[in-house]
Order: C-alpha cells, then sequence, then structure tokens
C-alpha cells in the first residue's frame, strides 16, 4: 500500500477528468506533478505541487487551480483536510482510518511491504564488480559489489525482471601476464630463483596458485617453449584466481551469472559487432589526430578501423582495431553489451569505478549506435574507499601485497557491516570509515544504530508475550488492535514514517541510488528510538503497558509493523536483521 501513489493516482484522475469536461486544456505535463511529504512535517503529511507545474501550461494562475483541486480533495474519505500553502502547493492530512488501514496492510503483506509492479516485468541487466581476474578483490570492488547488488535487488522489489552478471575480462594482455606470473612462480616452486619481470603480479596468492598448479601436473611443463605452457597457466590462473572471487562474492551473500570475455570473442562477438556498425555506416578507416599534451613515445600515425562515436557526442571517434590487427578493448566491450542486447536486454546498467569515468561516452554512443538506438546504457559510477582502524590507515593485505582485500574485510567486520557501511554515503562521494567505530556498540555507529532498533521491537513483543500470557501476540491478532489508541506525537511520526517506504523503494531504483534506502533506515530507526525515549521519560507511553492489554496491543501494532519495515528495508541490502543484544548494548539509549 503506498498512499503518495494512491493519492497522486486520484489527483491525476481528476485532472484528466478535468480536461476531458473542457475545464482544462489537453496535452498538460501530468508526469511533473508529485505528491511528496512536506519539507516540513508540520504543515502536514503529504504535498502536491500540481496546481504549481500545472497552472501556466493550463493558462490560469496557481491558486485558482489549486482551490479547484482542494475543492475535490477535500471531500476524499482518506483526506482529513486539505489547505493551500504558498502560492500554489497543497498540503494534505490523511484520517486516522487511513493511517490504520496502512498499519493492517504492512502486518498482512510482511516482507511484500514496499512492492510494485512499476517494472511490469521488464528486463534488465545489472553488471556489477567485473574485476580482472588477476587476483583477489579489494575493499574497492566492495563498493561496486554493494551497489550493484542492492540496486538490482531495489528493481526486483519494484517489479523488473533483472539479471545480475559479472563479466570476466579473461581476454587480452593482462591475463597473458598472469599467466607468465604463473609459470614464474612455477618454477620458483619446483626449486628455481626467477625474479618477476616488471608489471607481474607479485602477491603470494600466485605462489598459492603455483603450488597448486605443481600438485596437479608436477614439473611436466618445465623447458617447453612458451607456446605450450601459457595458455595453459593463464588459463589455470583464472580458475584459480575466479573460484576465490565467486567464494568471497559468497561470502557477501552475492550470486550473479558469469560471462566470459573471452567466450564473447571466440563465438565471432567482436565480428559480428564490427559487421553490424559497418552495415549501419557507423565505421570508417582513418587517421586520429594524436592525444592532446605530451604525445606518448609509442604514438605513430596509422591508419585504423575507426567508430564514429563522435556522432554520439564523445571527444574523438575511437578504433576497434590494434597495429596487430587484433581487437582493442573497447572493440570486446561492444561485443559484450552487444550479446546482452541479443539476449533481450535493452536497458543495461553497469556499475563501474571512479577511474572508469572517461570511457562512459564512448561505449554509451557504441550501444546507441549498434541497437539502432533501441538500448540504452546507464553507468552508476562508485568513488574510492578508505579504511582506518582508531584514526590509522588500515595496513595492506600481506596475502595480496598492495591492496586491502574484500576477504580480510569481511574476516574483520562481518558481510552485513560492511553491506551496510558501503552506503553510508553517495556512491559518488569517497567514503572514508573506521573498522573500530563500525564494530563498536554505540550509536555513532550507523549499523548498530539501525539494528538496534529492530531488536528493541524483538524484544518488546517477547516481554508482551510474557505479560499477557493469555493473549495471542502475532501479525494476525494485531491487525485487530483498537488503533485508535495511537495518539501521541511519536506514534505518529513513527507511522508516517512507515509510510513513505513504498515510495523510498520506487525512488531510489528509479533513480539509481540504493544509499536512498540506508539513509531512509537510518531515519526509521531513529522514530523508532524516539518512541522509546518517550516511554522511558512518561511511563504511560511505553510500548507494553501491564494492565492495558488494548492500548499495548495497538503500539505492538505498530512497532511491529515498523520492524517489518524495518527487516525488509535491511534484507534490500542484504543485511541480516538482528533479533537480540547482550544485555550491556541495552543500556546505551
Amino acid at each position: 500500500m503506498n498512499l503518495f501513489a494512491t493519492f497522486e493516482s486520484r489527483l491525476r484522475a481528476h485532472l484528466n477528468a478535468m480536461v476531458t469536461k473542457g475545464e482544462l486544456p489537453e496535452g498538460l505535463p501530468l508526469n511533473r506533478m508529485t505528491v511528496e511529504p512536506p519539507r516540513d512535517a508540520s504543515h502536514g503529511d503529504f504535498a502536491t505541487n500540481a496546481a504549481m507545474v500545472l497552472a501556466k501550461p493550463a493558462q490560469t494562475n496557481p491558486r485558482a487551480l489549486a482551490e479547484a483541486l482542494v475543492a475535490e480533495i477535500s471531500g476524499w474519505d482518506e483526506v482529513a483536510s486539505a489547505e493551500i500553502a504558498g502560492p500554489g502547493f497543497i498540503n494534505l492530512r490523511a484520517t486516522e482510518a487511513a493511517w490504520h488501514d496502512l498499519l493492517r496492510v504492512i502486518l498482512q503483506d510482511g516482507a511484500g511491504y514496499g512492492s510494485s509492479k512499476m517494472g511490469q516485468g521488464k528486463p534488465v541487466n545489472v553488471e556489477y564488480v567485473s574485476a580482472n581476474p588477476t587476483g583477489p578483490l579489494h575493499l574497492g570492488h566492495a563498493r561496486g559489489a554493494v551497489v550493484g547488488d542492492v540496486l538490482a535487488a531495489l528493481l526486483e522489489k519494484v517489479g523488473f525482471d533483472v539479471r545480475r552478471e559479472y563479466y570476466i575480462n579473461d581476454a587480452g594482455a593482462q591475463v597473458d601476464v598472469l599467466g607468465r606470473t604463473a609459470y614464474a612462480r612455477y618454477r620458483e616452486a619446483l626449486g628455481e630463483s626467477i625474479p618477476l619481470e616488471p608489471g607481474q603480479y607479485p602477491g603470494a596468492y600466485m605462489i598459492d596458485c603455483a603450488k597448486a598448479m605443481v600438485e596437479r601436473d608436477g614439473d611436466q611443463w618445465l623447458g617447453r617453449p612458451e607456446a605450450e605452457w601459457l595458455p595453459v597457466f593463464r588459463d589455470f590462473a583464472i580458475a584459480y584466481n575466479m573460484t576465490e572471487v565467486r567464494a568471497t562474492l559468497a561470502s557477501m551473500d552475492i550470486e550473479q551469472v558469469y560471462t566470459s570475455e573471452r567466450s564473447v570473442v571466440d563465438a565471432g562477438g567482436v565480428e559480428a559487432a564490427v559487421a553490424r556498425l559497418t552495415e549501419l555506416g557507423m565505421m570508417y578507416r582513418g587517421i586520429l589526430e594524436p592525444p592532446k599534451g605530451k604525445k606518448p613515445d609509442d604514438w605513430e600515425e596509422r591508419e585504423q578501423l575507426l567508430f564514429r562515436s563522435t556522432d554520439f557526442g564523445d571527444d574523438v571517434d575511437r578504433p576497434l582495431q590494434k597495429s596487430d590487427g587484433s581487437s582493442t578493448y573497447f572493440a570486446n566491450d561492444i561485443a559484450y553489451h552487444f550479446d546482452k542486447f541479443q539476449r533481450g536486454y535493452a536497458e543495461q546498467i553497469d556499475v563501474w569505478g571512479e577511474d572508469h569515468k572517461g570511457y562512459i561516452k564512448r561505449l554509451q554512443a557504441a550501444l546507441q549506435a549498434i541497437s539502432d538506438q533501441q538500448a540504452a546504457l546507464e553507468i552508476v559510477i562508485c568513488n574510492i574507499v578508505k579504511v582506518f582502524k582508531n584514526g590509522e590507515p588500515v595496513k595492506l593485505s600481506k596475502r595480496a601485497g598492495n591492496i586491502i582485500t574484500l576477504e580480510d574485510m569481511v574476516q574483520e567486520i562481518g558481510a552485513s557491516a560492511l553491506r551496510f557501511i558501503m552506503l553510508t554515503r553517495r556512491n559518488h562521494e569517497v567514503l572514508e570509515f573506521d573498522i573500530a567505530e563500525v564494530t563498536a556498540a554505540t550509536k555513532e555507529n550507523p549499523v548498530f544504530y539501525v539494528q538496534y532498533a529492530h531488536a528493541r521491537i524483538s524484544s518488546a513483543l517477547r516481554k508482551a508475550a510474557e505479560v499477557f500470557t493469555d493473549s495471542r501476540i502475532d501479525d494476525r491478532s494485531l491487525c485487530d488492535a483498537e488503533f485508535a489508541h495511537l495518539q501521541t506525537h511519536e506514534e505518529q511520526r513513527l507511522i508516517s514514517a512507515v509510510a513513505q517506504f513504498p515510495r523510498l523503494v520506487e525512488s531510489a531504483a528509479l533513480a539509481r541510488e540504493p544509499h536512498r534506502v540506508a539513509f531512509y533506515l537510518s531515519d526509521l530507526a531513529g522514530a523508532i528510538h524516539g518512541l522509546w525515549a518517550a516511554g522511558n521519560v512518561n511511563p504511560a507511553q511505553r510500548i507494553v503497558v501491564d494492565d492495558d492489554l488494548p492500548l499495548t496491543q495497538a503500539r505492538l501494532a505498530l512497532i511491529r509493523a515498523a520492524q517489518i519495515t524495518l527487516a525488509t528495508g535491511l534484507r534490500l541490502l542484504g543485511v541480516v536483521p538482528v533479533e537480540e543484544l547482550r544485555r550491556n548494548e541495552q543500556e546505551l539509549f
């Protein structure tokens, strides 16, 4: 049940009726109209800008249109009052019956609360992580992994058919370097002294990989030419590293479909993509200008196979072929995204790191061109993560060498805390966090603050069951509570907070901003803690009133609806709600 959507739908229907009657002109931009929480909660429960945004195209003034709308809205059963604010905004207050119906719906829907059919089953491909298979996932990958996974969960919640995908970059020069590194470590494991070459992967994980190779094949690859051993060691190292990648993601409850770059290339994907672009007149052979600024030492002026990406707003046209005749990474990427389009995903979302921002325009241009404008690619950028412990930068992983691994961080603070903390900043902002703070049982710890709200409600429900042993305390029985008892400011604030969840889920999904859920849960937890604080000051406002079952049932119904909302939001983030806290943690609020 989404009261915001209900009011907006009814308002839209009334405006359309006014158009039909000739009271308003046709072609009004109704998509600009919104129903949302007012900036100041004292002004009402809902606010609409309908009169403000529609007055000019309706050739009237905002006040006159607002008065006409208020006359209609005031007669709705769910509306207690409707008032004009300023030149044309309308503030609404819902009736007690509307709020009580909402609480019943939440108790009945359970984890389904906040779901919608907005996506109408439309397929969307969300690609995230997609790290090169040259080593363990690091902390930077954690942010993209969480943002992508939660975005996919949000899209599913609002009715899209989502495919979560990981693109394995297992073609090209970097995996050949990986294979040579594995071979050097293999020789080392067999007793030779082999220094790594510049650019090879120095992490201790490659020593473990080589030992596994020795265990499987013994010394049979010693003395053979590179053409024989390179593909073997490359493929073994890729598989070894990807096994660890999958295990690390699984420890964070992230499951994806894995697609291999090499499989796309070997299946003729690049040739098919180039042929398609050529057919559309988007390819030509030409000579590019040298890069702006200092010309690279290896720059050579030569004719290349170029894609007309400037036709789509890119800075320069882009080459799809290297000097040795092999395809560029860009060409492979076009083939992969074309492959996704051919699999039925006209809507594609990629989650990238900050260092890939310069690559956005060209790939979006390529997908637009190759799909003949039928596909769209959105890019969600995640900025860097900086981690501290007691104010000091965390030391790098001994095993991985020059990175903080995701595996280390999961072991250090737990998957749930890590997932939540990754969403405590907008994804395009730098994220800094201190391990000591996010593992402490304090109000300042955003993870604990939200989890404690959930645990508090579980504690109150257990206490009520102990006090009222002859009464059922479950979601079904709480639907019959006498909600008219809910009259305090703190109770009304909490009802208003849970009402915003469905709207929040839809807006976060559409904006591709999963951090909004974490922000909302913090606010909801604040409303829950505020209810408890009022009870601590005034015993009459406590949740469980020993000698008043009807009042207790009403308050239990409210907090249970809040708990359902909180738990549903946490599970969208991939966070496991906590049911109980240690005794020493219960005195913090």
